[in-house]
Parts: C-alpha cells; structure tokens; sequence
C-alpha cells in the first residue's frame, strides 16, 4: 500500500502505549475559517439525490470552511495516544482504510472504551460541535429519527482516511443498537461509494461519486445496508484544502448505554 504523502495524516502510532503522552490528549478544535477550497462552477449543479428509500446524498453540504476546520480537527484527533491505526480483521488480514474514533473504540466487531487493538489508551471524546453537526446532517437530508423528537445524541465517530490504493469491501454497521441514520461526510479526494440492499453484498446496488464536502445520509430501511468504497479517485481533492487522499467521518448512535 502506497504510504501517505507529507501533507498526509500522520503515520501510524506505535502499538506500544506512549509512555510520555500528550498533556492534552481529547482535543476539541474548532478552528477558524479558513481559506477558500472549492473546486469551478460545473455546468449542471449536482443536486439532491435518494439513492435508496432512506439513504440520501447531498452534494457539497460542507462548505470550504467547514471542510477545512473538520480537517484542522481531524489531523489533531489522527495523533496518539488513542490515534490513527491499521485494524486487522479477525483472519488476520488488515483493512487498507486506517482509522481513529472518538466516543466508543470501534474494532471488529464491537465497541470498547479503550483502543483495545492498539495503544490501549482511553478513546478521545467526541465533540459536542461534532454531534450537533451530525444532527444537522440528517436535517439537512431529510431523513428521520425513528420517533418524531427522538433526544437521541450522536456518540459515535469512525475517521477512516483512504490513501490512493485503500478501499473499503462491503458491509454494514451493525453494532450499533439505535437504529438512528447514519451520517457520513466526505474530505479530500473523490470515491466511488457503493450502496447495496440489506440482504446480500451482491447486487442490487448503485455507485454514487462523493466529493470532498459531500453528505451521505442512510437510516430507516437502508439503515442496515450494505456498503463500500470499491475506488478512490486520486487527484481530485480541492487543491487549497492541503489533503492527499479521502477522510470519510462516520457518525452513529451506538444506543449501548
């Protein structure tokens, strides 16, 4: 797997546990707007699209601010003690996407409150900035909680970064046990994202382009849904936004207490 350029996250931690660590080691940035990263005006608009019953995709939902400041925030949580990291699957085999979460520790196939297949450090909390976003989010997608005024908080964030070769095979999340849609929001270069059924990894499904900036929302029958990102596009990502390869952050309700 080609290793990430200097602009890049950084590499990944020691697995031992850091034995001098970070005074701060949850921190919550929120960093001020920067400059503009967005890419020429295209001929047709990209539009809003329901790719699925219940899974929705809002084209270029974060403005260039916001992408840069997710940015900023997600290049501070990618450092240890409880940072980026290769996780490996039960067979052994290890995933190409690399990945740090904050709320609850995300490994295959649960939640801890620990990186219990790294450094072992406490996980690094999630935000409440970034909670709130994940409930504008599915404002913005139209898609509904399962009850009208459901209180339910975003807890859950997975921060996958893709280089030019990584990928992600089909699956769903289904640890969870709140049955909340699932926010998923797009830096830096551009994927192909494919979307299935909730029976099989195998067709029907659709391929959707998601750019930097871009929201895709899935709750409700396509809650459950088979998912992945079969291709990154290398290349594509805004050049001011200072990012080689994609960050996908995934936002959930774990509902496990």
């Amino acid at each position: 797997m080609e290793r990430p350029h200097s602009r890049d996250l950084p590499p990944d931690p020691d697995p031992s546990p850091d034995p001098s660590p970070d005074p701060d080691p949850s921190p919550d940035p929120a960093p001020p707007p920067g400059r503009p990263v967005g890419r020429p005006a295209e001929l047709f608009p990209r539009e809003r699209a329901e790719i699925a019953p219940g899974a929705v995709h809002v084209p270029d939902w974060l403005d260039p601010e916001r992408q840069l400041a997710l940015l900023t925030a997600c290049r501070a949580w990618a450092r240890p003690p409880a940072g980026l990291r290769t996780v490996r699957l039960p067979g052994g085999a290890a995933m190409t996407a690399r990945q740090v979460c904050l709320g609850l520790h995300w490994y295959p196939y649960g939640y801890a409150r620990t990186v219990v297949d790294g450094d072992g450090a406490p996980v690094k909390p999630l935000p409440d900035w970034l909670a709130e976003l994940g409930r504008d989010a599915v404002a913005a997608a139209g898609a509904a909680f399962p009850e009208p005024g459901d209180p339910a908080a975003y807890d859950i964030a997975l921060i996958n970064f893709y280089d030019a070769d990584a990928r992600m095979g089909m699956h769903r999340d289904a640890e969870e046990r709140s049955p909340a849609p699932v926010v998923s929001l797009s830096l830096g270069d551009s994927c192909v994202f494919r979307f299935g059924n909730t029976v099989s990894r195998g067709r029907p499904y659709r391929d959707v382009e998601l750019r930097s900036g871009d929201l895709f929302v899935f709750g409700g029958p396509a809650r459950r849904a088979f998912h992945s990102v079969p291709k990154v596009l290398p290349g594509t990502a805004p050049p001011a936004l200072g990012l080689t390869g994609r960050l996908n952050i995934t936002l959930r309700v774990g509902g496990l207490g």
